[in-house]
């Protein structure tokens, strides 16, 4: 069998949706646009009280991982850490992890959506569902046993969110949201083939690490930024 692709075809959404996507842009430009301006744009409705943490973490990042709800074979959970970089390794990580022999498609969506920010403003969970395989397609890995394992090598906030940041490092105390790109491995194998094949990963997430709580996902941005 063919090695098959972690993705799943988006299906119309209603408004909700749309806003939420709308915010997610926002997150992309507070990484990617090196304007104080577009930092300003995206707080202009969350100015609330003050925030003692800090722009971002000067501190080497603890490595953390994703820790399994049960067996080996289970949905990761989020691990409890306020480093962005520590938390989304061990996110990418259950992103680019599968096992169709373990657990049912809906089981894998519900234990993805538990490492997502619970500030429903921010959350877009639909570019987390976009990864995971259609029901139908799930159907057709389970038949060959199909799984996938991976790690997350490297972990770094992008360029271009660190100039932002330098630009106004006050600007990210109101929603504290990080871009991290991560980069990795995933190996895919199914009956017949247990070493199945490798390849290389990478994403760009966004990261909530408020000061008073543990890190959460609020989703992962259209592009990668180095």
């Amino acid at each position: 069998m063919q090695k098959g692709s972690f993705t799943r075809e988006g299906e119309p959404g209603g408004a909700s949706h749309v806003r939420r996507r709308a915010l997610l842009g926002l997150v992309l430009l507070l990484a990617l646009v090196v304007l104080a301006g577009a930092l300003a744009f995206f707080t202009r409705n969350t100015r609330g009280g003050p925030n003692p943490a800090s722009a971002v973490p000067t501190s080497p990042p603890a490595i953390a991982s994703a820790s399994p709800t049960g067996g080996a074979a289970s949905v990761p959970v989020p691990p409890s850490t306020h480093d962005p970089i520590a938390y989304a390794k061990a996110a990418a990580t259950a992103l680019w992890s599968y096992d169709t022999r373990a657990y049912s498609q809906p089981e894998l969506v519900a234990g993805l959506h538990r490492w997502l920010t619970t500030e429903g403003r921010y959350t877009d969970a639909e570019s987390v569902d976009r990864l995971v395989p259609s029901p139908l397609l799930w159907g057709r890995m389970a038949d060959s046993g199909q799984f996938a394992t991976a790690t997350a090598q490297e972990a770094h906030f992008p360029e271009a969110f660190t100039r932002v940041l330098k630009a106004d490092p006050g600007a990210i105390k109101q929603a504290y949201i990080y871009a991290v790109t991560v980069t990795g491995k995933q190996s895919i194998s199914w009956n017949g083939a247990p070493q199945g094949g490798a390849e290389d990963r990478s994403s760009t997430l966004a990261v909530q690490c408020r000061p008073d709580r543990p890190c959460a996902l609020v989703g992962l941005l259209p592009t990668v930024s180095p």
